[in-house]
């Protein structure tokens, strides 16, 4: 186990020394010549996350060999974290920094992201998030499981106070870049039935306890899952998402309740329903329904709010044909997500208004001059050059992105926090196709 030294100039000198796997110092000259070295733009290494009650789909290029690399109770990765300032929540044996992006610096030093993002403040995410947020409040993620999940449901902001914690409202996006095969069970169950009453949900949570399966999902509806489209997930709507690898945008919380009580082909321990439950309410089915947004949950028309197909932004529509930049995810207020496809030898400087994440899902080339690539398959613990974390001073004055193959599309897919000034600005153009 090494040691991280996190030191900033507010701190003088004064470090914070936590245990994990990799050695890693970041000091504040570190954190500076990395932002500098990349005119606003740093790259980030993998950041691989596993579920204990998962089946990885194996479909987020990890070597084949390197999808089980934790003790036994760890399961397997299925999870790749993107601008993550979250540490994961995975129980006892969850690494000091797990969840957590860490910036590669000019000289090859790891660096966490969330210290970086404290450091330079304002600087790296804009006056306006820093502001209100003091730190980058969204991640996304890749999940990737060869079996559906269970049953569950992110709490609402009154819920998560209680445990110091932030709600989870999430998105969904499914790029045809990741998916090869639809895993085990391409269909999403998202809220209720309209006609479904508050005590047959407690019911069924109550018959958790008695194993086998509790059948909650009876009590929800089933959507066949559409590469190339999205959905949006308000924290307190239950949802077990399919076997789909899936780009997911969401608010920086790690914050669960699991319904079911069988999914993955196995029993779901039990812990897992309370896990995030007060310890006075802990054993009260009750409080679990209280969790549900219960309007969202059985609203009749659940496609028409929450179903996204991508629309193709206004600075996109009025450009040449080299690049095409849509809109992927932009239903939620805290955060939204676009998808960048740049033809075949094709050049583009693109102008963002805020700060952003991103990750090549397809092709090759560069980025302000810095090489980019979607890999083929990565090593547990190896670097890549197809993720990056934007400034948004850089956003602002403009990333030149240009497709080295002759044949193949660069396609990136990028992450914003609250507020995305642009989205506001196209959101009359959203209206007017009919999604809000």
């Amino acid at each position: 186990m090494g040691e991280i030294e996190c030191r900033t100039e507010a701190g003088k000198g004064a470090s914070v020394s936590v245990n994990t796997e990799p050695s890693i110092t970041a000091t504040a000259s570190d954190m500076d010549r990395a932002l500098d070295a990349g005119g606003g733009i740093v790259r980030l290494a993998p950041t691989w996350v596993p579920r204990a009650f998962c089946t990885p789909g194996r479909r987020i290029k990890l070597h084949p060999d390197d999808y089980f690399p934790f003790q036994q109770g760890r399961g397997g990765i299925d999870e790749r974290w993107l601008s993550s300032t979250v540490h994961a929540d995975n129980g006892p044996l969850t690494g000091e920094l797990e969840g957590v992006s860490l910036v590669v610096g000019p000289e090859g030093g790891l660096m966490p992201f969330d210290a970086f993002v404290q450091h330079h403040g304002a600087q790296l995410i804009g006056d306006r998030l820093w502001a209100e947020y003091q730190g980058w409040p969204m991640y996304s993620k890749f999940f990737d499981n060869q079996f559906p999940l269970p049953l569950h449901v992110h709490h609402r902001d009154q819920h998560a106070v209680a445990l110091g914690k932030k709600g989870k409202p999430e998105a969904y996006y499914f790029p045809p870049q990741m998916n090869s095969h639809l895993g085990e069970f391409g269909v999403t169950y998202f809220g209720l039935h309209p006609e479904t009453t508050k005590t047959q949900v407690a019911e069924r949570l109550a018959q958790f306890a008695a194993g086998g399966d509790n059948r909650i999902t009876d009590l929800s509806r089933g959507y066949r899952i559409h590469l190339g489209t999205g959905w949006n997930v308000a924290a307190g709507v239950l949802h077990a998402p399919a076997s789909v690898c899936t780009y997911e945008p969401q608010r920086a919380s790690d914050v669960a309740c699991l319904c079911e009580s069988w999914s993955n082909n196995r029993e779901v321990m039990r812990d897992l329903l309370w896990k995030d439950v007060p310890a006075d309410r802990v054993g009260d089915v009750e409080y679990i329904v209280e969790l549900l947004d219960w309007e969202r949950n059985v609203d009749p028309d659940f496609v028409t709010s929450n179903m996204m197909v991508p629309v193709e932004s206004r600075s996109s529509a009025s450009s040449g044909d080299d690049w095409t930049e849509r809109w992927i995810v932009y239903r939620a207020p805290e955060f939204s997500a676009k998808e960048l496809t740049v033809e075949p030898g094709g050049t583009v400087t693109v102008r963002d208004t805020d700060a952003y994440g991103c990750v090549v899902v397809g092709g090759f080339g560069s980025m302000n001059g810095r090489t980019i690539s979607s890999p083929t398959l990565i090593r547990y613990g190896q670097l890549t050059e197809d993720e990056f974390f934007v400034s948004a001073s850089a956003a602002r004055t403009g990333v030149t992105i240009i497709n080295a193959s002759g044949t193949e599309p660069l396609v990136i897919l990028k992450h914003f926090g609250p507020g995305n000034e642009e989205l506001a600005a196209d959101r009359d153009q959203l209206q007017a196709l009919g999604r809000r």
